[in-house]
């Protein structure tokens, strides 16, 4: 019996295993149907989420986090009821500034852009700015939505800096922008994104997120394998407007690193999950000490894929 899953996502490359485990075949492997929906923020995808208008989510650990502990940026219709069911990655988050801006210093008196103050990724970009002597006061947020349009307004020069995930950090560079530098030289571990849901849906669905997690390991497996690179980076370049088969490439080289890239089995990164509650607990709004990773993810649907033949 065919299974559909409705996933919200942010566009970019960085969801290259999911359009691989479709490209290749994985899902209708499984049975499924699974159909990608865009977001433009994470106000969007994760109040969707709640509202049953999404299946799951692809999406920053800390947002799982932060609708759960009542500190999202919007209001949901429903009750949260969100978990994490398998890893991804660190995010990927680099600094990335205008051609200008040389050193953190030169960020004084300047505007970077965020998704939204409330999110983790803003609460990495506050906390490397502190810990290289830049106070908020000397600096501007101003909310730009998700990373692609982050990107653009970039390009339009309307921002001194952001955070952009890769691919996005490569085609800066190529534009002229520069990495200022990665979110991971100082904090070595970081859970970035997840798979998230909602608890009734997952039990409800059990076997269909089971068989789901199941084709995306077997999506990464395929991709891990030197032999699929070219084929990577074909799948890649498709999905991604304006990528050039060098780019592709090289983001692919940056995706497929077995140290610092996808996570191979989309495992969860404990250590990396209590990083983002610390991060939250010190920055979050309406304040306190979130000490228990594990009160965010289940591991029950991961091993039931593992126990897939």
């Amino acid at each position: 019996m065919t299974g559909t899953i409705n996933a919200i996502v942010f566009p970019g490359g960085f969801n290259l295993p999911l359009w691989a485990a479709e490209r290749q075949g994985f899902f209708a492997k499984r049975a499924l149907d699974v159909r990608l929906h865009p977001t433009q923020n994470s106000m969007e995808q994760l109040t969707g989420l709640i509202d049953g208008k999404w299946d799951i989510a692809f999406t920053g650990f800390d947002n799982v986090v932060a609708y759960q502990e009542g500190q999202g940026e919007a209001a949901a219709s429903n009750e949260p009821d969100l978990f994490v069911f398998m890893g991804g990655d660190d995010a990927f988050l680099r600094l990335v500034v205008q051609p200008a801006i040389h050193t953190y210093a030169d960020l004084k008196g300047k505007t970077l852009a965020v998704d939204a103050m409330t999110t983790g990724f803003a609460f990495v970009l506050r906390k490397m700015l502190a810990l290289n002597g830049i106070a908020e006061s000397e600096v501007t947020f101003e909310r730009a939505d998700g990373t692609m349009q982050r990107w653009e307004a970039m390009k339009a020069g309307k921002y001194a800096g952001t955070l952009l995930r890769t691919p996005f950090d490569l085609m800066a560079e190529r534009a002229g922008l520069r990495v200022l530098e990665r979110a991971s030289a100082l904090f070595h571990d970081y859970q970035g994104i997840v798979g998230a849901a909602r608890r009734g849906w997952a039990r409800d669905n059990r076997d269909v997120l089971a068989r789901f997690i199941h084709a995306y390991l077997d999506a990464l497996a395929w991709l891990f394998d030197p032999e699929n690179r070219s084929r990577a980076a074909e799948i890649l370049q498709a999905g991604v407007p304006n990528m050039t088969p060098e780019l592709a490439s090289d983001v692919c080289g940056v995706f497929l690193n077995p140290v610092g890239g996808f996570e191979p089995e989309a495992r969860m990164n404990v250590a990396g999950m209590q990083q983002v509650l610390d991060l939250r607990s010190e920055y979050g709004q309406q304040q306190k000490k979130l000490p228990d990773p594990g009160k965010y993810f289940d591991l029950a649907y991961y091993k039931a894929a593992r126990e897939l033949v």
